[in-house]
C-alpha cells in the first residue's frame, strides 16, 4: 500500500486522540475511562505492527512507553502518540524506504525491461512468463514483509510454497493493499499461467503491455 493509505489511517489515531483529550479535565487524562484510553493504545500498537512492523523502533518505543506504569495510562497514550506522529512525519517524507528495498526495486526493474524488451521484439508470451514471475517474487516479498507464512505444511514433513493467489488473498486481508489490486492482481496472474501453459490465445498483446506497466506501478506503490 502506498504511503497515502498509511498517513491517512495515522491521522486518524492523531485526530481520535486530539478529540479524546479536548474532553479531559486533566492534561494527564486521568478523568477519562481506562478503557477509552487503552482502546487508543491497542489501535495506535496495532497500526504500528501494519506498517512497519514488532521490530520497528516506533514499536520499541511504544512499549518502553508502556512499561513506565508510574506515569499513569493518560501519560503513556501521549508518548504512544508521540510514536504516531514521528512515524506519520516519516511516511510523508518517504523515509521508510529500506536498502534492501531499493535494493528488490534495483532489481524488478531490470526483469521489468527484459519483459518490455521481449514484449517490443515481438515475444508477447515469454514477456508475459517473466512479467508474471516478476509479480509473483513480489508478491512473496511482501508477505515477508507483513509476517505472513508463504509455506504450507502439507503433511509428513512435506513443505510446499503457497501460490500466488493465496498470497494475494493473504496480503489483501492484512490490508497490505487494497481489495482493487487484488482483483487487478488476480486478472494479472490469469495472463500469466495462460502464457505459462501455452494458452497464448487467451490474452494479446495489448494485455501484456498494459500488465507490464501496471506491475511496475504496483511495485513502486508497494515496495517490499
Amino acid at each position: 500500500m502506498n504511503n497515502e493509505y498509511f498517513i491517512k489511517q495515522a491521522q486518524e489515531i492523531i485526530n481520535e486522540y486530539n478529540l479524546t483529550k479536548s474532553r479531559a479535565k486533566y492534561i494527564d487524562l486521568s478523568d477519562l475511562s481506562e478503557e477509552l484510553l487503552t482502546r487508543l493504545i491497542t489501535k495506535s500498537k496495532s497500526f504500528v505492527v501494519r506498517v512497519v512492523g514488532e521490530k520497528s523502533e516506533y514499536y520499541k518505543d511504544i512499549l518502553s512507553a508502556l512499561n513506565q506504569r508510574n506515569l499513569g495510562l493518560g501519560t503513556n497514550l501521549s508518548y504512544v502518540i508521540g510514536s504516531i506522529i514521528a512515524l506519520k512525519e516519516d511516511l510523508e517524507n518517504d523515509y521508510l524506504k529500506s536498502y534492501s528495498e531499493l535494493l528488490h526495486s534495483e532489481i524488478f526493474s531490470d526483469y521489468i525491461e527484459i519483459s518490455r524488451h521481449l514484449l517490443e521484439n515481438g515475444y508477447k508470451d515469454s514477456s508475459a512468463v517473466i512479467i508474471g514471475s516478476t509479480l509473483e517474487s513480489h508478491l512473496r516479498k511482501l508477505c515477508v514483509k507483513y509476517s505472513i507464512e508463504i509455506e504450507l505444511d502439507k503433511g509428513n514433513g512435506k513443505i510446499a510454497y503457497k501460490n500466488s493467489e493465496r498470497m494475494n488473498t493473504d496480503l489483501t486481508k492484512e490490508e497490505a493493499y487494497s481489495l482493487a489490486n487484488q482483483k487487478q492482481i488476480t486478472a494479472w496472474l490469469a495472463i500469466r499461467n495462460n502464457s505459462a501453459h501455452g494458452k497464448y490465445d487467451d490474452y494479446t498483446e495489448s494485455e501484456v503491455k498494459l500488465m507490464i506497466m501496471g506491475v511496475e506501478n504496483f511495485i513502486i506503490a508497494n515496495p517490499a
